[in-house]
């Protein structure tokens, strides 16, 4: 297999409009010597998810940005998977919350989905897509195992988080700080091995 190719350039685009997500890799990229801007800031359109995994659609997603921005992107496609439920909502994770992204809607579903089974195990997954605008990408994937609790507690996090108690853990991933969660969370997993193959620590 070929080397990973390192990222030497000084600006990089977060190719996301969510703002939790954004703040989250903003926060992961802290160390190293780059200026990152959210695709929202820049006004790109946020491309269709037409890919059949979460990575396909990190792919897609840091391909659009890079192509619009001429700017080196990293994206990132995550989400849910149950295997009581056969893998769902798996790559439908932000769909089930509605065109308005109304997770609270998004859990009541999965809880009434989940009503009389009593495996609640699931597992959060996470896809980086760095990209080029040459048309180069790497993509690293990462995991993070819990159970599914009822009802959900906490504020922090966003999307499923309040639902989510991670392995070796009483607390949810909605009652966790944001600097901790940083450091057990499916991204920061994917992040740690995009860091490896990729990045250099900045001196400054």
């Amino acid at each position: 297999m070929p080397e990973p190719r390192r990222f030497r350039e000084k600006r990089l685009v977060i190719a996301t409009h969510n703002k939790g997500k954004a703040a989250e890799i903003a926060d992961l990229l802290q160390p190293f010597d780059v200026e990152v801007v959210g695709a929202g800031e820049l006004g790109l359109p946020e491309p269709e998810e037409t890919g059949d995994s979460f990575e396909a659609n990190a792919r897609l997603k840091a391909r659009a940005a890079t192509e619009a921005s001429k700017l080196p992107a990293l994206a990132d496609d995550s989400g849910l998977v149950v295997p009581a439920l056969g893998g769902e909502p798996g790559i439908f994770s932000a769909r089930w919350a509605g065109p308005t992204r109304d997770f609270s809607l998004a859990m009541g579903t999965l809880e009434e989905r989940l009503r009389g089974k009593s495996d609640r195990r699931a597992y959060f997954v996470a896809a980086l897509a760095l990209a080029w605008p040459d048309g180069h990408a790497e993509v690293f994937r990462g995991k993070a195992h819990g159970v599914l609790v009822w009802p959900p507690r906490g504020n922090e996090g966003f999307g499923y988080d309040p639902m989510f108690q991670p392995e070796g853990d009483i607390r949810t991933f909605g009652e966790i700080e944001p600097a901790e969660k940083h450091r057990i969370s499916h991204r920061a997993d994917a992040f740690r091995k995009l860091v490896a193959a990729c990045f250099e620590r900045g001196t400054g």
